[in-house]
Parts: structure tokens; sequence; C-alpha cells
């Protein structure tokens, strides 16, 4: 009980650290949030009404203190550009998108690097194990717009296998939006597969190495019990690392692939909201995405637990 208290304790002080950085970093943006909402040609006191009604004109901690505790309600603001909308609303409505493309993109990801590096581990040295890691190697050297523009001139503009990039909810129809999530999905996936599988076929060769695995090869154990059931759980313990940062970063950092597919995400919606000079979304977005990175982080230890028991008197 006391290790999970302190667990928690540190979980609540890394995001109040969080915040204040949120709050740091927008607040030092360029700009004035009362001259993009009235606009240009107004008299002095109207920009001075303003600040004052949105309490611009507070100390700096003042300011904080009542942005942390209106967003603890759940309350972010409003948007500073036309249609004023909620920021909250826009924040539901975006990261849904992205939070569904990061985790099908690590899904396809892990189906592809898992059996790539077992294979590849198994035959250390080999025609596939070359194979593997030259391609790998590849996939990593090509940018991630370049991959995507690839994938949608031979697959939807050469081959006509998928349709035109556009957004279906999942809640109006799974099969509409898995045909556009798909490729997308398959974009973020490939470079993350490439990546997974580097860092599993090398713990996975290393594993190989050790003694309990070499005597249930003298046993006569079957090969793929040995990778599955001998040697995999012991190896996952940087992919789950990997695994997790990459979920936290994809979450906020999809923007080239939304941009490409024309997708209504969190990236689309940040990068959006800088260019227009709106502070609250830009507050409100990048607070909600570092606070599910470092959520998602603080998980692995639980993860770490399962694959390894040790980890759990280490915490204890």
């Amino acid at each position: 009980m006391r290790a999970l208290l302190r667990r928690l304790g540190q979980l609540v002080a890394v995001l109040a650290l969080v915040s204040f950085g949120v709050f740091l970093l927008v607040a030092a943006l360029p700009g004035d949030p009362a001259a993009a909402i009235l606009g240009p040609g107004r008299p002095p006191e109207d920009y001075a009404a303003l600040r004052s009604e949105m309490g611009l004109d507070q100390p700096l901690f003042q300011r904080y203190f009542d942005w942390l505790g209106d967003a603890l309600t759940g309350d972010l603001g409003t948007s500073t550009v036309p249609p004023y909308i909620d920021v909250s609303d826009r924040i539901t409505a975006a990261l849904p998108v992205s939070i569904e493309l990061a985790c099908l993109g690590l899904l396809i990801a892990l189906l592809i690097a898992i059996p790539l590096a077992l294979v590849s581990a198994y035959r250390e040295g080999g025609l596939v194990d070359r194979v593997v890691s030259g391609g790998t190697f590849a996939i990593l050297s090509i940018p991630s717009f370049l991959l995507g523009l690839l994938l949608i001139m031979l697959v939807v503009e050469q081959w006509d296998l998928l349709p035109r990039s556009q957004w279906v909810r999942l809640g109006d129809s799974v099969s509409g939006n898995l045909e556009h999530a798909i490729l997308p999905a398959i974009v973020i996936a490939l470079p993350e597969a490439a990546l997974f599988t580097r860092i599993l076929r090398n713990d996975l060769v290393r594993t190989l190495r050790e003694d309990f695995v070499l005597a249930a090869r003298a046993k006569g154990m079957p090969p793929s019990r040995v990778m599955l059931n001998e040697a995999l759980r012991p190896s996952s313990f940087s992919l789950v690392t990997v695994l997790g940062i990459a979920l936290g970063t994809l979450i906020g950092s999809t923007v080239i692939v939304e941009y490409l597919f024309t997708l209504p995400g969190m990236g689309t919606l940040v990068v959006t909201a800088a260019s227009q000079g709106d502070f609250p979304i830009v507050q409100g977005a990048t607070l909600v995405i570092a606070t599910l990175y470092v959520l998602i982080n603080s998980g692995i230890d639980l993860v770490y637990g399962y694959l390894d028991p040790r980890t759990r008197r280490v915490h204890a």
C-alpha cells in the first residue's frame, strides 16, 4: 500500500510539473489574445478591458492556479478564434481520432514486428535475418511524409484498393471507419514496426544465449515453444518501454499523417490553432497530450511487474 501511495504521489507531482510547464510555454508565445479576438484598430481601452476580463492582467502564478482549477473541472476555456467553440469540445472531437490511429498503428506494428523478430533471432546471421535487417533499415530511412505519399499513390491512385481520404467516425460505421483508417495506420505502423523488430530481435538474440534457454533446448523442447514460452517474455522489456513511449508520442505527433490524409486529429488541431494564435486550444490540447503521455508511461511499471515478478519486489 505504501508503494502504491508513493507512486501515486510521484504521479501527481509529475502531472503538476507538466501542467505548469505547459502553462509557461504557452504564456511565453508571442502575440496578444485580446488583439486576436478583437482584431486591429480598436481603442486601447477595449484591449485592456478584455485582458482584464480574461485575467491576463493578473500575476503569473495567479493565472496558473485559476487555469489549473478550471482545467481540473474539465473547463479548458473557449477558443479565441471564431466560432469561439469550447476548447474541451474541440479536444473531445479530435482526441479519439489520434488515439485510434496511434493504437491501430501500433497494433499493426506489433503484428508485423513480433513474428519477424522471432524468425530473425532464431535464424541469427542467416538469409532471413539479413533480409529483415536490411528491410527495417530501409524503412527507417524513408521519411514519414514520403512513405505516406508513396502509399497514397500506389494503394489509392494506382491500384484503387482504398477510397480517397476522409474520416468516418467509429460510431457511425465500423467498416467505413476501418476502410478509411487502415492506410494512415499503416503509414504510422511501418516505421514503428521496423524499430520494434530491431529492438526485439537484438534482445531475443541475447536471451537465446542464456543458460535457461540452452537448457530448454537441451531437453528437446520444440523451437516454437522455446521462442514463445522461454525467450519472448524476458526479451520484451525494451519493447514494452518503447511501445509506451511510442503510444504517448504518437497521440500528439501524427501531424504529417493527419495532414496527408486530411484527418481531424490532435496534431491537426494543435497546428491549426498555433497558426491562428488560438492560445486556449494550444494550451488545452498540449496539456491533454502531455497528461496522457505521463499516464501511459507510468503504467509501464505495472506491465514490468507482469513480465518479471522481480520488479514487484524491488518497488515493494
